[in-house]
Order: structure tokens, then C-alpha cells, then sequence
């Protein structure tokens, strides 16, 4: 016992005699004293036996902190159960000062907690999901987050039954988390957490305050109706909203990529309701409901939340409570819908730079050569008709993609060269067109006494060409083309055309503009015999193009598919020099024997490469085996994926992502002379940037969604993301100094 616990001094007895009445005295005080000094010793050894007890007792596990920015514990409303009533546990987050982790929808970035609880010994079960209390919104300049700070609980409902092996025993809850804490960083925690609790009558325990507290902090149903429009307009009507009750109001979505969640929220109230603007983004489905946590704020500055399904309605069927703000949002979305327009008649028009479309383009020239002193019908003629084709190309193509969004298929831009099959169709009709154009034969039928040199084409041939110029632009996505195709696939199909012929419109316009100008029309070269030569010098972009789709076609379906385009142009070309012999024959010595048997040779060879087509689909459905785009990358260059450029993200890295595909023409030029240079990689290495390639050769769902979210529906597609600081969209034509001077600033 230690020193001063003794009682020696108090109770010495005095050596000399003492009366009893002076004994009874004495013994009085000695044990007056011993209790006083019991007291003391117990209060002051026995304290950390209490603090113990306590801690044996308290239902909250043992803490777990892995990086000292948070400290995780498993906590319950209770410290006994009997088996059987429902528990509640909940995952326990005391974050750093400065730090927060994030709700079911994380916003812009970052990622929600993932726990699982388990309940064996004396009673078995499982927890339930996570009951989400109502988060707070942190923006960060263009972005938003939606997270929670300080001391965070997440509950849960764990049902529990007696365990047949052990029933009667203590109980004892084990969880699994992980979640993300972030500052200015983000850093990934993890842990495995444990709590016993004994049997007994339910008894709440020292931690069900904060149960309680997390309860009022968790939306509550709305009694509220609530509607929202194709054009993103939110409505929620009901007795006591009021621009008197109703101060501010936000909307917190329960999904991600529904809308922009960054973006200002225009709210406006009156009497029985309340509205508010949301911007949609692409994945907003204007025939689905919106669901999500509607936060009310009163004058005063309570705020209230509520668990929101919104009905999807159009936007003219709205309620007379919203008559104004629904002629407004009219306003803006006819205000949209133009600056659509306009963005696909400057995406059409710039496509005629692009790559992909100067072999049709070297066609039209011969065709404006051809026409140089033409009478002036003839020449609008002529472009009309070129066109019609590209405009009902454009109209058919959208009209596809739409019908397939509708269907749930995966439709976007140039999705059909995605395709083997497709593909070697193409090849197979360029190869036709450049055998044409070196003389090997006419398109057009001949008869006797004509002269090929001198045949002219019909106004067929310029749909045809039209056409033609849509089926190889595809590839290609010009600036101001992305907003365009995903404003016309994401709204009313109506629009959605007018769209898609504005883009045509724009393609063909360079055509109109030179042949219904008058002052521009005189000035065409005249017609010569240089244009014969001109003619068969066409023909090798044709074949380079060929060669190039030749190359896309291995990458996405191996050797086979070449093995089958191959045979299919010998097939073809045998067919085409047959069909231009017969051709002569037929000049000269009009309807022979001979010139029929020619005749059934050129459709022999036609039909021998129709007969690979289905062989060519078969193929077209198994796995290529031959490599891609993102084999052999340069130094700094890695395959992309979300989870790698979270992580790099994660860890103050920046990032350059470059969405391309091997029928992507732009994109290869791109990487040739602007990306896989010398310079722009010794650039790029100095600042520690990371090059993400994404291959879209082949269809690709994750690179589908990417390219979604960030409203592109084709490639290439450029994004610089820095360590901090806003991401930013580069244009789809780059050169090395716009590279360089975006990964400086």
C-alpha cells in the first residue's frame, strides 16, 4: 500500500495509561481517520479501474487511424442486445480539421464510403446500407462536392436472430470500410473494426446521442409534389411553400452526371410552389424520374431536407403556379436550342478541313473542273444534288443513333466504324471509286458509238458523292460538332434533326457558296485535258484511305478480317477491269457475245466478294487479336482508365487525356504532329504530367461514359486536368505550342 495510504500515524496509541472514557476518544478518531484515508486511496488508485469499466462497457470499438487524418470507429446504440430486437451501428469518422469525406453522390469528384458490418456468437446478421444523413455542398472553382466534415456517423440497421450455435452468448459486430478523406489532397483509408456487446435487455449506451443526432440531421419524405421537365426545370408544389417560408432552395442529386452540379440553380417561389433551373447534362433522361435531397432554407436560416422523386413531365404540360418561370426557361432553351444550330452549321462547315474528308473533297474539285463552263443550271443543279446527299445522309445517320438511344443501345458519334464489317464495306467502295477514277471503268452505263473519255456523270453520281462525303466524315469530329451532336441526341427528336441537317447544310456549303455564286462560278478553270490527269492523280488518296481502313480493320478484328477485305478487293478489281473491258467491247462493236460473257465475269467477281460478307460478320463478332492503339505508347504515356486517373489525380499528379481511334484521322494527326513529338514530350515530362490514352478503336463502354460526362459523343477528345485547379478542354485540331502553353498556365 503506498505511503500516505497508511494509517500508523493517525492510530498510534500513547505509551502512557489513559481513562476509558479518553480511549473510546481516541479509538473514535483513528477510525474517523482510517475512513477518511480509505476514501482518498480509493478515489485516487481505483480511478483507473472506473476509467476501464468504462471503457469495457462503452459500445464503441477500438479506434483505427491509419494516416492521422481521420480516426474510424464502430460504434451502436446499445451495450447489450437480446438477439433479436433490430440494432443500430454506424461507421464513427473524426476527420482532421480542414478535411471531409463524401455522400452516396460524391459530386464532381471523389468517391462515397463503402462499409459491411456482420453480427456472429450469439446472434447472426447483417447490416443494411448506409441511412445517409444530408451532406454539405463544397464547390471548388468549377466543380462540386458534396461531403461531410468534422465528426461524422454514418448509421445503419442491423437485423439480428439467435445463432443456433451459441444462442445466449455475447454478440460481436465486425465491419470492413473504406473511404476517401480529402483536403487538398485525397488520401484512401481503410479499416476493420470490432465491437462485443453482452446479452442482455436492450440498454442505450453512451453513443446514442449521436444515433439521435444523425437521425435529425437525415432527409425526411417530402410531402411535397414534384415534376421535372426535358429542359431541366424542377417543380415542387404543395400548401405552405412561399417566397415568405422559402428563402433559398438547392437540389442535391442522388446519381451522378445528371446535371451540372456546379451550375447555378435559379430558384424562384410563390404561393404553393417553387421552381428550380437545373442544367442538364447529356445522361439526363427526360423520360425517368429525379431523385435526390431537396435542402429548403427559411428566413430565419434553418434549413430543412428532403428525399425528392421528381416526375418527369414535358415542359409545356407544367402547372399554372409555374406559368412564368416556364415562359422564361422557353426563352432559354429556344435560345439553346438555336446556338445548337448555329454550332452544327460551323461543325460541318470546318469538317471540311478535316483529314477524313479531303479524298471525297478531291473528288468535288474534279467535279467543279468538270462543271467550269457548264451553263449555270447545270452547275446549282450539280450542287444541289450533292447536297441532298450529304443532308439525307446526316438526317438518316442521326435518326439511327436516336432510335438506338431510345432501344438502351450504345449509339455515338462514328459509332459505325466500330465495326469490321463496316469497315471493309467502305474500303471495299473507295477501292471501286479509285478504279473508276484511273479509267479501269464507267459508272455509268455506256452504248455503242459513245466515247468514255467524253461520258458525263448524272446528277446520281453527286447524291452518290454526297453521300459518300457523310460516310467518310463520320470519323471525324470538327470543333463545335461535339456540343451540337449531344444537344440533338439528348433532346426532342425533332430537334434533334434539324440539327443533324444543319451539319450537313454546313458540309455542303462550301459547294453551294462556289457554284450559285456568279462572280465565283465564272472564275472556275476551264475544261482541258489536264483534267484527265487530274482525275487519275484523285484516285490516290482514295487508296491511301485504303490503306489506312485496311489498317484500322486489323486492329479491330486481326488477320482474319485482312484476309477477307484483301480477297475482297482482288474480287473487286477482277470485277472492275471485266465490267471496263466489256465497256470497250460495247463501243466498238456493240451487243457480242463476247461482250455479254465479259459482262457475267465482272458480276462473277461481284458476287465472289458479296459471298465474304458473311464471313466478314462472323468475324466482326469475335475479339480482335491483334493489337491497338495503346500498345507501344511513348515514354510517359500510359492506357486509360477512371480508376488510374483518379489515382494520379488522387495524388496532385496532372493529367493530359487523349481520346482517340484508329479510324480517327484528326486523332492521328494530331498525335503525329503535336503529341508524339519530341518536344511536346520533353514538355510534358518536365512538369510531371501523365499522358492517358484512350483507345475507342473498338467500342468501349467506360470511354463512352467519360466522353458523356464531359457532353462529347466522338473523339478526339482532349482534357488537360491539373493537381489543382479547374480541367481543361482542348480543341480538336492541336499543335504543339497550344499543347505546351495549356500544360504551363
Amino acid at each position: 500500500m503506498p505511503r500516505f495510504c497508511s494509517p500508523a500515524p493517525v492510530c498510534s496509541a500513547s505509551p502512557l495509561p489513559a481513562s476509558p472514557r479518553k480511549l473510546t476518544h481516541r479509538l473514535a478518531r483513528c477510525l474517523w481517520g482510517m475512513a477518511l484515508l480509505f476514501a482518498v486511496c480509493a478515489t485516487v488508485s481505483g480511478a483507473g479501474l472506473t476509467g476501464a469499466w468504462q471503457q469495457a462497457s462503452a459500445a464503441e470499438s477500438a479506434p483505427v487511424s491509419t494516416t492521422g487524418h481521420s480516426v474510424a470507429t464502430l460504434i451502436t446504440d446499445t451495450d447489450t442486445t437480446d438477439g433479436r430486437a433490430p440494432l443500430h451501428v454506424a461507421l464513427r469518422l473524426k476527420l482532421q480539421q480542414g478535411w471531409h469525406t463524401y455522400w452516396r453522390n460524391p459530386g464532381d469528384a471523389g468517391e462515397a464510403p463503402a462499409v459491411t458490418v456482420t453480427a456472429d456468437g450469439g446472434a447472426t446478421g447483417k447490416a443494411s446500407t448506409i441511412i445517409w444523413p444530408t451532406p454539405h455542398r463544397i464547390p471548388d472553382a468549377s466543380l462540386m462536392s458534396y461531403a461531410y466534415t468534422g465528426d461524422v456517423v454514418l448509421p445503419m440497421a442491423l437485423a439480428l436472430q439467435p445463432a443456433a450455435a451459441q444462442p445466449g452468448g455475447p454478440t460481436t459486430l465486425k465491419a470492413h470500410a473504406s473511404w476517401l478523406v480529402c483536403e487538398n489532397v485525397c488520401v484512401p483509408e481503410e479499416a476493420d473494426l470490432s465491437v462485443t456487446l453482452q446479452p442482455g435487455p436492450a440498454h442505450p449506451s453512451a453513443e446514442a446521442p449521436l444515433f439521435a443526432a444523425a437521425a435529425d440531421a437525415t432527409p425526411v419524405p417530402s410531402p411535397y409534389a414534384a415534376t421535372v421537365a426535358a429542359d431541366g426545370v424542377l417543380s415542387v408544389t404543395g400548401h405552405g411553400l412561399s417566397a415568405r417560408s422559402v428563402q433559398d432552395a438547392w437540389f442535391m442529386p442522388d446519381q451522378q452526371g445528371l446535371i451540372d452540379q456546379a451550375a447555378a440553380q435559379n430558384f424562384t417561389a410563390q404561393d404553393g410552389g417553387l421552381t428550380l433551373h437545373l442544367k442538364r447534362l447529356p445522361d439526363f433522361a427526360a423520360n425517368q424520374p429525379l431523385s435526390g435531397v431537396l435542402v429548403l432554407k427559411d428566413a430565419a436560416g434553418s434549413e430543412r431536407a428532403l428525399a425528392l422523386s421528381a416526375s418527369p413531365v414535358a415542359a409545356a404540360a407544367q402547372g399554372a403556379s409555374e406559368a412564368t418561370s416556364s415562359s422564361f426557361t422557353g426563352k432559354l432553351a429556344q435560345a439553346g436550342f438555336l446556338q445548337q444550330v448555329a454550332f452544327a452549321f460551323l461543325g460541318g462547315l470546318i469538317l471540311n478541313l478535316m483529314p477524313c474528308v479531303f479524298p471525297i473533297l478531291a473528288m468535288k474539285a474534279l467535279s467543279l473542273a468538270r462543271l467550269g463552263k457548264a451553263e449555270r443550271r447545270t452547275q446549282v443543279t450539280s450542287a444541289a444534288c450533292y447536297s441532298l446527299g450529304v443532308m439525307v445522309t446526316f438526317l438518316a445517320l442521326g435518326g439511327v443513333m436516336m432510335g438506338l438511344r431510345v432501344a438502351g443501345a450504345a449509339a455515338d458519334w462514328g459509332f459505325q466504324f466500330q465495326s469490321p464489317l463496316f469497315v471493309t464495306l467502305v474500303t471495299w467502295l473507295l477501292f471501286a471509286m479509285a478504279l473508276n477514277l484511273l479509267g479501269v471503268f464507267e459508272f455509268m452505263p455506256v452504248t455503242a458509238g459513245s466515247s468514255l473519255s467524253t461520258h458525263a456523270h448524272g446528277h446520281w453520281h453527286d447524291v452518290v458523292t454526297g453521300i459518300l462525303a457523310v460516310v467518310v466524315a463520320t470519323p471525324c469530329t470538327a470543333p463545335f460538332m461535339g456540343v451540337a451532336i449531344a444537344g440533338a441526341l439528348s433532346g426532342p427528336p425533332a430537334m434533334g434533326l434539324i440539327v443533324f441537317a444543319a451539319m450537313g447544310l454546313g458540309l455542303a456549303a462550301p459547294y453551294l457558296l462556289l457554284t450559285t455564286v456568279p462572280g465565283l462560278a465564272a472564275r472556275l478553270p476551264k475544261p482541258g485535258a489536264w483534267m484527265q490527269y487530274l482525275r487519275q492523280f484523285l484516285a490516290f488518296p482514295l487508296l491511301g484511305s485504303c490503306v489506312w481502313l485496311l489498317w484500322v480493320a486489323a486492329l479491330e478484328g486481326g488477320a482474319s478480317i485482312v484476309l477477307l477485305l484483301a480477297t475482297g478487293l482482288v474480287l473487286l478489281g477482277f470485277a472492275a477491269w471485266m465490267y471496263g473491258v466489256a465497256q470497250v467491247k460495247l463501243i466498238q462493236q456493240g451487243h457480242t457475245r463476247a461482250s455479254t460473257a465479259l459482262h457475267g465475269l465482272a458480276l462473277l467477281g461481284l458476287l465472289g466478294a458479296l459471298a465474304l460478307v458473311p464471313a466478314l460478320r462472323h468475324q466482326s463478332a469475335a475479339p480482335a487479336t491483334s493489337g491497338s492503339l495503346t500498345s507501344g505508347l511513348p515514354k510517359g504515356t500510359e492506357p486509360f482508365s477512371e480508376a488510374r486517373l483518379k489515382e494520379l489525380h488522387a495524388a496532385g499528379k496532372p493529367v493530359f487525356v487523349d481520346m482517340t481511334a484508329a479510324w480517327c484521322i484528326t486523332c492521328l494527326v494530331n498525335e503525329k504532329v503535336a503529341l508524339d513529338i519530341p518536344g511536346t514530350q520533353a514538355a510534358l515530362a518536365a512538369r510531371g504530367v501523365t499522358v492517358l490514352r484512350g483507345d475507342w478503336t473498338n467500342h468501349d463502354p467506360a470511354i463512352s461514359a467519360f466522353l458523356k460526362a464531359h457532353g462529347r459523343d466522338g473523339v478526339p477528345f482532349y482534357l488537360y486536368v491539373p493537381a489543382n485547379g479547374p480541367e481543361v478542354v482542348l480543341p480538336q485540331i492541336l499543335t504543339p505550342g497550344l499543347v505546351t502553353s495549356t500544360i504551363t498556365q
